[in-house]
């Protein structure tokens, strides 16, 4: 199938659906449509409100609004970017009392998509979700990631929520 139209549909799709991750709310974090990229910083020592230190170097993120779902599920999607590489990570908390599943996909220019299923367990614990990390291609701002939590720990159950890292989808060449 032509990349064109995969990657077009997966614009609409992405758009169209971004609206239903900013009606859950936010989670205390940064509102949708702040403009701001403070991650929510589930996991891990504190650090500056951009960057996760890492040595010498720093990754830089840029993250979508803190949401929490009337089910139990706090989220907050992000896309990295360090040494040339790209990758996209969901800091999460599960306190649902179940355990569940997780897509984590991270779309770039050309159609480019990376996918990772993660099993959240229950209880109070925070976690986070990666991707795989990539090389970057193009700009880092031209990618985008999405994680989408569902109702059972085999992927089968209903979208409980949808969190995005941007408040709306770049253009995709």
């Amino acid at each position: 199938m032509n990349l064109r139209v995969i990657g077009l549909a997966t614009v609409v799709v992405v758009t169209a659906l971004l609206p239903l991750a900013a009606s859950a709310g936010p989670a205390g974090g940064p509102t949708a449509g702040s403009g701001r990229d403070v991650p929510l910083r589930l996991t891990g020592p504190p650090a500056a409100p951009e960057e996760s230190r890492k040595g010498d170097t720093a990754a830089v993120e840029h993250c979508g609004p803190a949401l929490t779902s009337r089910d139990g599920i706090e989220a907050q999607t992000c896309v990295l970017t360090e040494n040339g590489d790209t990758w996209g990570r969901t800091y999460y908390r599960n306190t649902s009392g179940e355990e569940l599943s997780s897509v984590l996909s991270l779309m770039g220019p050309g159609g480019r998509t990376v996918e990772s299923h993660c099993t959240v367990e229950d209880g109070d614990e925070r976690g986070s979700c990666e991707t795989p990390h990539e090389r970057t291609a193009g700009k880092p701002a031209r990618y985008w990631a999405i994680a989408e939590f569902a109702g059972s720990a085999d992927g089968t159950g209903p979208l409980l929520l949808r969190s995005g890292s941007n408040s709306a989808a770049p253009t995709v060449n």
